[in-house]
């Protein structure tokens, strides 16, 4: 009773115009950012922390929690519409959410993406008001050996991600981890692979190489094939998914939503990991897994629940514990302290009209989400119909705009060019770009955490510990269904033929 009471409390501290305005100025700035390729919502958070010194505390996280969790949907328009995805997290978004665009139903793809954006935001939060505080103690008791286990069970999801072409998609993934190693050793500060340049002592940015491999090496790869046909939806209205349709995907939203904040608790996993792994589990429990890659809802459904689930995850370790959750959870604690706030169980006891209006906000600022998108439909969609002689032109623009803003370096902007001709030769020759990125994303989190975990216990330490254990044993049995399916298929052919 004490949560719905102080929950109550915070709607009413939070009532009035100046908070709903806040959180419809946020909603509407952190759309444009997940939308432009380069920025991050992290990115979108810091840039206007600036503007929130002379607010009050509740009104500055108001605004700022706003832009998180629009920003988590708006890379999903951009990955729908024009396959080059707005934010890491919008990669998986667009595996279904492109080819649904490419049929003439980018309708489809856009209402299924916002909507179960805007229910996994809700029952994100929901997670977030209610159980923060158990949620938490498990991501507390999480030793780097979990972590560990828990990022080589990422990697397995590159046998979903290939499709019948797992083995290409494993040598992509391989290639993912071997770029990782570019840079300063995490552990001894050794640099690595750099061969003397100082551009590459931080390895490569992600959101370049994310923009190059899919942004522009669609525009070559179509360019190659001379198609300059629009195939852009016929309406929203008929485009537009029905209740029906909604209705279906019901146990995916609630699956993917669960499952995205339940990793966005573990600090370092966040939304593109959520996304990866959700996919890949609706794809395995799917019965109809063949139409995955190839325009299924399910498949954007997965993603962007799993997606915007986890921004309430990765507030419970920041609001409980202080730890942030991710990126832009890091950028929102030091926004909390510049207003003389410091994150962790006292907060609730010290602020908690702050700690529940900012949950409250996050209640509004989904349903505000969800009106912005319906009404600002009709301009997403006509991006389908830009003739391509306009629309590649301002795609490449914005792919150097985007590559240059991470670090306002031109060797990101070559960087960007020449994961762009890579990812082109990768197409020709049938291999998918999205294990790559699984694998930039991952590596990190994996090879620190085995380090870490081989100092503390020794390498035995994986299997002595239970959690670890299973979660290894799991990603084991989710390499291994893939040489059993290959297995059978080539059985079955065989017993066809003769």
């Amino acid at each position: 009773m004490d949560i719905i009471s102080n929950l109550l409390n915070g709607f009413s501290s939070i009532a009035g115009i100046t908070p709903l305005l806040l959180i419809m100025v946020g909603v509407a700035l952190g759309i444009m950012a997940g939308a432009m390729p380069g920025l991050s919502p992290s990115m979108g958070v810091a840039l206007l922390v600036p503007f929130t010194y002379t607010m009050s505390p509740t009104y500055a996280l108001i605004l700022l929690v706003s832009i998180y969790i629009a920003a988590n949907y708006g890379g999903s328009i951009t990955a729908v519409t024009i396959n080059a995805p707005g934010t890491p997290a919008s990669v998986v978004t667009s595996f279904d959410g492109y080819p649904l665009t490419q049929q003439g139903k980018a309708g489809i793809g856009l209402g299924v993406s916002l909507v179960s954006s805007t229910i996994g935001g809700f029952i994100g939060t929901l997670m977030l008001i209610f159980f923060s505080a158990s949620l938490a103690k498990i991501a507390l008791n999480f030793h780097p050996a979990e972590y560990f286990a828990l990022a080589i069970f990422g990697l397995t999801t590159v046998a979903s991600l290939g499709g019948k072409n797992w083995v290409k998609a494993f040598i992509a993934a391989m290639f993912g981890l071997l770029l990782n190693m570019i840079g300063i050793d995490p552990i001894s500060g050794v640099s690595r692979f750099t061969f003397g340049s100082p551009e590459l002592y931080d390895g490569f940015a992600l959101i370049p190489v994310l923009i190059g491999l899919f942004a522009l090496s669609e525009i070559f790869f179509q360019l190659e094939k001379g198609d300059f046909k629009i195939k852009a939806a016929s309406s929203i209205k008929s485009q537009w998914p029905s209740i029906r349709d909604y209705w279906k995907l019901r146990f995916t939203i609630l699956r993917s939503s669960i499952l995205g904040t339940i990793i966005g608790i573990f600090p370092g996993a966040g939304a593109t990991i959520a996304s990866f792994i959700s996919y890949d589990v609706t794809k395995r429990i799917s019965k109809h897994p063949e139409t995955f890659g190839k325009g299924a809802p399910e498949g954007v459904s997965a993603a962007e629940s799993a997606n915007s689930s986890s921004v309430g995850g990765a507030l419970v370790p920041l609001l409980t514990l202080g730890i942030p959750g991710s990126a832009t959870t890091a950028v929102l604690i030091g926004a909390l302290m510049i207003h003389d706030l410091v994150p962790g169980p006292r907060l609730f006891v010290n602020n908690p009209e702050i700690v529940y209006g900012l949950f409250a906000s996050l209640l509004i600022a989904n349903v505000v989400l969800l009106v912005f998108g319906l009404f600002g439909s009709k301009l997403w969609i006509k991006v389908t119909a830009i003739p391509k002689n306009i629309l590649f032109p301002m795609i490449f623009a914005i792919s150097v705009v985007g590559s240059f803003a991470v670090r306002y370096s031109f060797f990101d902007v070559i960087s960007c060019f020449a994961f762009g001709v890579f990812g082109w030769i990768l197409k020709r020759n049938n291999y998918p770009v999205a294990p790559i990125i699984l694998g930039l994303v991952l590596g990190n989190i994996a090879e620190t955490n085995f380090r870490r975990a081989v100092m503390m216990g020794g390498y035995d330490i994986f299997f002595t510990r239970p959690a670890s254990l299973i979660l290894l044993f799991i990603a084991a049995i989710s390499f291994v269904i893939p040489f059993i399916r290959h297995k059978k298929t080539k059985i079955n052919s065989s017993e066809k033929i003769s």
